[in-house]
Parts: C-alpha cells; structure tokens; sequence
C-alpha cells in the first residue's frame, strides 16, 4: 500500500474517531460502554473525552504534515518520532481492547490494530530510497 492512501485512510479514521468522541462528549453514546467501564461521573467523562479530543486532533494534525497536505511547521524528524509514539500506543492499546470487559470496547481493538498497521506502512514507506531510472542517453 502506498504511503499517501494510508494517511489518507487514517485522517478519515481521525475524523470518525472525532466524531465518535463527539457523541459521548455530547452523551449521544453512553460513556459506561466506553473506558473498561472504569468512568464513574459525567465529569471524569469530560475531562477523558477532552483529552481524547485532544490527542486525535494532535494525530490528525500530525498526519496532514506527513501527507503533505498543510505546511510542515515542525521538523518531519519530529513528526517520524510522534508517529512511531502513536504506533506504540495504538499497539498496546490494540491488546488492551482485546482484553475489555465489554464486546463494545473489543471491537475497537480491529481499528486500533488498523492504525497500527497504516501507521507501520506510513513510517516503513518513509525509509525506502526512490529508485532512479539509470538509464543514460547518448
């Protein structure tokens, strides 16, 4: 898979991510489905679903500089760094939605593992040199 249609799908993952975060935020969806079921207040809920806000659209923002899509103001060094962070992170959070007391939360471990596996292709993608054409004419 090329590097550009993994962002592409992972910014579109982000925005349903977002939007699902949204939900609960807005208590669309139950927030006892979600977090283990370890929340117990609606304000531990706002300030859990604020920094999941938060750190998705930190990732979103992160991706449209790897894509190409907005201006690079932080050093594509950087970026590299924060995404190998995020594939960690959705690593161990793959094995901890498999793990979940609800069958809710253990779906989530298939667009966790996906993050994981577009983040991989996004930095593996990144390393391989462009093969020139060493043809010469003349």
């Amino acid at each position: 898979m090329d590097k550009r249609i993994a962002i592409k799908i992972m910014l579109w993952l982000v925005v349903a991510i977002t939007i699902f975060h949204m939900a609960i935020l807005f208590k669309v969806i139950p927030y006892e489905i979600t977090w283990g079921g370890r929340l117990k207040s609606d304000a531990e809920m706002y300030v859990f679903e604020s920094i999941s806000l938060a750190i998705n659209f930190f990732l979103g923002f992160i991706l449209l500089i790897k894509g190409e899509y907005v201006k690079p103001i932080l050093p594509l060094k950087f970026v590299n760094i924060v995404l190998w962070a995020f594939l960690v992170l959705f690593i161990l959070n793959t094995i901890g939605n498999m793990v979940a007391k609800t069958n809710f939360e253990k779906y989530f471990a298939i667009i966790t593992l996906s993050f994981s596996i577009l983040i991989w292709i996004t930095l593996n993608k990144s390393k391989k040199p462009r093969r020139h054409n060493n043809t010469y004419s003349a």
